[in-house]
């Protein structure tokens, strides 16, 4: 599955635009706050049903403007083309239409438009909190199981019921505690046996893409998941110290409290890491997560978004990476960045098609050099 062509009206800083893109590599370059980003960013969009960098609807929408409007038309796996839509007022319900027909939930598009960006935002999975790990992986999952988005979106629900109850001065009904912790054990399971699933298949591929970027004197990496169900029957473990939670006013145990140890020769990358060991080690999992999605996924291969990857990095894993996503293993690409010569290079690599585009001042027109 490739997407054919973009057309964008007053999305962020881009007032209008329309793009016939490549099956193969699409450049995007300009200076920095021309708009580069923001075309990834609607293409993102297309994919779940909102930024990447989360902010409310209204505030992708140009600020001179009242509305915006991104589409998106899908060759399938099948040669069949799609139609996908989103429009959003300012103050009002959005839109969002496959095929022309709305769905009725934004979740069940999650999914269909497989999809994996790559952006110097990913730093947060290293220095940033355990929400942004297990982001990672709810992201990677909900695009190929379903069932595991449902059992999120319950879990989720008891868990904000809970902690309203241990938030009331009265003394919280224990009954009705009883069921919020009961639905949070159920979903928990359900959640906690996928992220280890999950977890286990992306390690070695992980592996495999860092030493691949990082060169024979790449440094031992890995990743391991950490979970309160580890630690018993997760009923049990959220019972224990209701007491406690109560003390404080919120759940802390759960699976919402899950995390992911990352590691470098043994030690929390954040404390052994360089930034361009870091950067590396968020690339290469972003890549594993990559090749995971497109063995797992049976609807067509992954888009893969790259936005100014090349900062910070040394030329040696520079070229690592170029030869990497110039091969065979990569579908459709966006890529950004500042400086065309990391563009030529992968362009003088690549054999198949592509586009180059320029963006200034939120305008992108195609570039013929």
């Amino acid at each position: 599955m490739f997407l054919q062509t973009l057309s964008l009206l007053n999305y962020r800083n881009l007032a209008a635009a329309t793009l016939q893109l490549s099956p193969g590599i699409n450049c995007l370059t300009g200076a920095n706050g021309a708009g580069k980003t923001n075309v990834l960013d609607a293409v993102y969009y297309l994919s779940f049903c909102r930024s990447a960098s989360g902010p409310s609807d209204a505030q992708v929408i140009r600020h001179e403007a009242e509305f915006m409007v991104v589409e998106g038309n899908y060759s399938e796996v099948d040669g069949e083309s799609v139609a996908v839509y989103c429009g959003v007022k300012r103050g009002q319900k959005k839109h969002f239409r496959w095929a022309g027909k709305e769905y009725r939930r934004l979740t069940d598009h999650i999914g269909r438009l497989p999809i994996v960006w790559v952006s110097p935002a990913d730093s947060s999975l290293i220095d940033g909190g355990s929400d942004e790990r297990r982001r990672l992986m709810d992201m990677v999952i909900a695009q190929y199981d379903r069932p595991y988005l449902e059992a999120l979106t319950r879990y989720n629900k008891a868990l904000t019921n809970r902690n309203a109850l241990l938030k009331q001065e009265t003394e919280p009904d224990p009954m009705l505690l009883d069921i919020c912790e009961e639905q949070m054990a159920v979903e928990g399971g359900l959640i906690y046996a996928a992220r280890t699933k999950f977890v286990e298949q992306l390690v070695p591929v992980f592996g495999d893409y860092y030493s691949r970027i990082a060169g024979e004197e790449g440094s031992r990496v890995g990743i391991s998941y950490v979970s309160h169900c580890q630690r018993g029957p997760l009923l049990d473990v959220i019972r224990r110290d209701r007491w406690r939670d109560r003390a404080v006013g919120y759940s802390l145990h759960g699976t919402h409290r899950d995390d992911l140890e990352l590691t470098l020769d043994g030690h929390a990358i954040r404390r052994e890491g360089s930034q361009g060991q870091n950067k590396t080690f968020v690339i290469a999992l972003k890549l594993a997560q990559y090749a995971f999605l497109k063995d797992i996924m049976s609807i067509g291969t992954p888009i893969l978004l790259l936005d100014d990857i090349f900062d910070k990095l040394d030329t040696h894993r520079v070229a690592q990476i170029v030869s990497i996503v110039s091969g065979d293993d990569f579908g459709q690409i966006f890529i950004t960045d500042t400086d065309r010569t990391h563009m030529d290079s992968i362009l003088r690599q690549t054999n198949g098609d592509y586009r180059l585009f320029y963006v200034e001042g939120g305008e992108v027109r195609p570039s013929h050099e």
